[in-house]
């Protein structure tokens, strides 16, 4: 339990003025770990037990969580602000704002509906606090502006943008369904058949994106929205980079840049060269987790889990090993797709396009796997890992690779050379 700060005022009913959702608030406690689930149900059993003998007196739970030194008054002002800020009705010219949907990171998100066509739209609008920063503002516009670049199927589009009093927005399609990470959150799995069919609808997405020199950055069952009328929609670009932009790359140089469970391993190195492999590695690992249920690493902290991604030692278990409903053919496609050498990956999505619809017709892929024949992509992983400082494990794994195929093509010359001379000396004889 918290104890109260001499320094706070005196607590007050927030109940009333507040106006708020207590159910956010609760969530809010909750997700900044300022309390437990049981601390909230005893200050509530408190709050019925105090109406209950004087009914004229009703508190707010906040005021009785404070008077029981569950939070500080100073915590409950903080959630108060933030709360009041995120549930505030911005008015934006040609729209009329219907309800707060959500909060991220950087934003609240509205559910709108645009005057001028009459349509349900989602505004996204800057939180206020980092409205007065201009590197936040940039990245804001930036996002927006990337999102107006695409326009597909499988993509929640980009409608508008602009700033208002100060308040800075875009308006997006409104897409109404669950997320991946929705229903994986309640144990259960993806049949191999509708994770197909998911993964296919984001590859769709990625080759459009790719077209455009476009990399998301930020693949993951969060971002993967399921519609009710069964369409897919890639969502959430505030990662998204432009493939060429150096400068952009060069500002971001050595930071892992994407979400721990799904980053490729040249996002972990901080490599200022990411481009479309990179979402196809974070494509395959959300596969790996719909498919199997479970993330293709796991660790005590997000270090240790990007730690794997990189690790040339760590390798995953087969999908079709935890999952046995799950075909061999998935297995291979999520292997390529996660190779820790991009080189061995699928190198556009189309690749991917193709092995996924190879699956779906009961066929094997035939694609994957399919690198790891060429000498020429051998070489090519050779000359990164070195520039990209692989370790000697890594190096020495290539070199076995490439020296047994030359002893089979050398085994082969000689078995031709024997035949020959065999064949000769036969038709001397006769």
């Amino acid at each position: 339990m918290a104890a109260q700060s001499p320094g706070d005022s005196p607590p007050r009913d927030n109940r009333e003025s507040s106006g708020l959702d207590e159910s956010q608030l609760e969530k809010s406690i909750l997700r900044r770990g300022l309390a437990t689930p049981a601390e909230i149900e005893a200050c509530k059993a408190e709050r019925k037990r105090r109406a209950a003998a004087k009914p004229d007196a009703p508190k707010g739970l906040l005021e009785i969580m404070v008077e029981t030194r569950v939070l500080t008054q100073g915590q409950v002002n903080r959630l108060l602000q933030e709360a009041g800020e995120t549930n505030r009705k911005f008015q934006i010219p040609g729209y009329q704002v219907l309800q707060r949907l959500g909060k991220g990171s950087m934003g609240v998100v509205y559910k709108a509906r645009q005057l001028s066509v009459d349509r349900v739209v989602a505004v996204k609008v800057l939180l206020d606090s980092l409205a007065q920063n201009k590197e936040f503002i940039k990245r804001f516009e930036r996002e927006a502006m990337i999102a107006a670049k695409l326009s597909h199927n499988n993509v929640v589009n980009a409608i508008d943008a602009g700033q208002v009093d100060g308040h800075y927005y875009f308006v997006m399609e409104y897409v109404e369904g669950v997320t991946i990470k929705d229903v994986l959150d309640k144990n259960k799995t993806f049949e191999e058949k509708e994770a197909l069919r998911i993964t296919l609808a984001i590859a769709e997405a990625l080759k459009h994106a790719h077209q455009r020199g476009l990399i998301h950055r930020d693949i993951k069952p969060e971002n993967v929205i399921l519609t009710k009328n069964g369409e897919v929609k890639l969502a959430d670009l505030g990662l998204a980079r432009i493939t060429d932009d150096e400068k952009w790359g060069l500002s971001e140089a050595g930071m892992a840049i994407g979400t721990p469970y799904y980053i490729s391993p040249e996002q972990v190195r901080g490599q200022t060269d990411i481009d479309i492999r990179a979402d196809i590695y974070s494509l395959g690992a959300t596969l790996y987790h719909m498919a199997t249920g479970k993330v293709p690493y796991s660790g005590e902290t997000p270090n240790e889990v990007m730690r794997k991604h990189v690790d040339p030692k760590v390798v995953i278990v087969p999908p079709d090993h935890l999952n046995t409903n799950l075909s061999g053919g998935l297995g291979m496609v999520v292997e390529t797709m996660m190779a820790k050498s991009r080189e061995q990956r699928y190198q556009t999505p189309d690749d991917l396009i193709l092995d996924i619809k190879c699956l779906q017709r009961g066929e094997s892929p035939m694609m994957a796997g399919q690198k790891l024949e060429s000498l020429e992509a051998l070489a090519e992983g050779e000359s990164e890992l070195e520039t990209s400082a692989a370790s000697e494990e890594e190096l020495l794994e290539l070199a076995s690779h490439v020296n047994s195929r030359n002893n089979v093509i050398a085994a082969m010359a000689i078995f031709l050379a024997v035949s020959v001379i065999t064949n000769v000396i036969l038709l001397t004889v006769h």
